[in-house]
């Protein structure tokens, strides 16, 4: 069954489809596209029943930014970002659920989670102080999560190193407004936070090491005891993958009527045929691997039963590869548009910048993550660094 949220963004994907090219233009969502994101209740999805969301399974969560960032994916990629942060959210303080959403429960989040900042204990919580890149849709957000490293007396790291996740609210941070200018993903405004000496009570912190784990918040719901490295790596991935949708959805639109300069009807050209079928096998592969590791997860979870270290492993290194072949799967369709494919009004090209932009992210480097899983699989117990974004 379809969800509900997806449901109303496959209904209102004109209207995002409409304005991609100013979303990118202006660095930013476009505030139409704020409005239809709010309307469908895509950033909703993960956030806890008690406080106007859904508690949604995350493999709906997941076709709801798909549905996305088909039409746009810069819009996409915000909603594969930010959707997660209610659900990490719902596993802090109730006192910060109600600061947050006690008010108004369309209120957005935005993050980095990289550690680039130190939190200096005191008094009642800690002293934050650093600079932070990638904020996704920042500027549409009210509160932030933050990576920070527990820190000494004299603001450096304390050995051993320990990560905490930090929340903030808007007054607490700085955006750095000309910190985002890039060939794609343009219109996420994905900029630099800074924080020079922000408070941060006790309560609105948070151990990374649990929510990587599974083991952090007190909710029964079982979407809420599912580890940080399926849930965080699964919007992203979702995004790029609709953004795959998306090239292919433009590239039909395109070739349907295209003549070649030699004459050739492209309907008629069995090369670049068969490069559709198999972009389009390619891309609906990764959407189904995609949905079957969280899906899988979910199952076990629900079970009872313990997610391991291999379990998690299994999941990412699948995921990663998902968002590799669904990017390789655009570039064989994309090889065959033709010189006018380049063109600024032809969408093709921004699909294309984007979905490349999408690979960048940290989380889909596969070298570690296909080094540790192998390891699992041999029953040898990664260590160290190995064990990182896991």
């Amino acid at each position: 069954m379809v969800h509900e949220v997806v449901r109303r963004v496959e209904e209102l994907g004109d209207r995002l489809r409409k304005v991609a090219d100013e979303t990118e233009r202006l660095g930013r969502l476009s505030d139409e596209s704020v409005r239809v994101v709010r309307e469908a209740g895509v950033m909703r999805m993960l956030q806890p029943t008690d406080f106007g969301g859904y508690a949604a399974h995350p493999r709906d969560f997941a076709e709801a930014v798909m549905a996305v960032a088909k039409n746009c994916g810069s819009t996409g990629w915000v909603c594969g970002v930010g959707g997660v942060h209610p659900w990490e959210m719902a596993l802090m303080d109730r006192r910060l659920q109600q600061e947050v959403w006690g008010e108004n429960p369309d209120t957005w989040i935005a993050s980095p989670y990289a550690p680039q900042g130190v939190a200096v204990p005191t008094d009642g919580g800690y002293v934050l102080r650093g600079r932070w890149n990638f904020s996704s849709g920042t500027d549409h957000c009210d509160w932030i999560f933050l990576g920070a490293a527990v820190g000494n007396p004299d603001g450096s790291p304390a050995q051993p190193f320990r990560a905490m996740h930090v929340v903030l609210p808007r007054a607490d941070y700085t955006i750095v407004e000309d910190s985002w200018d890039v060939i794609g993903l343009s219109g996420t405004g994905s900029k630099d936070v800074v924080v020079d000496g922000a408070f941060i009570p006790e309560y609105r912190t948070i151990d990374s090491e649990e929510v990587a784990a599974g083991q952090a918040g007190d909710r029964a719901d079982t979407v809420y005891r599912l580890p940080f490295w399926a849930m965080f790596p699964l919007g992203i991935t979702a995004a790029v993958i609709g953004i795959a949708e998306g090239a292919l959805a433009a590239h039909l639109d395109y070739q349907r009527n295209r003549v070649t300069a030699m004459g050739t009807a492209i309907k008629d050209d069995p090369y670049v045929l068969y490069a559709i079928s198999e972009a389009a096998t390619e891309i609906a592969a990764s959407r189904t691997q995609l949905l079957d590791g969280i899906s899988r997860l979910y199952d076990k979870v629900d079970a009872g039963q313990t997610v391991s270290f291999e379990d998690r492993a299994v999941v990412r290194r699948n995921q990663t590869r998902c968002a590799w072949r669904a990017v390789a799967a655009v570039d064989e369709i994309f090889a065959r548009s033709g010189g006018n494919a380049v063109r600024r009004n032809n969408p093709m090209q921004r699909f294309w910048r984007d979905a490349h932009v999408g690979l960048q992210h940290a989380i889909h480097t596969p070298g570690g993550i296909y080094h540790a899983t192998a390891l699992t699989q041999l029953g040898i117990e990664p260590q160290g660094a190995l064990r990182a974004l896991i």
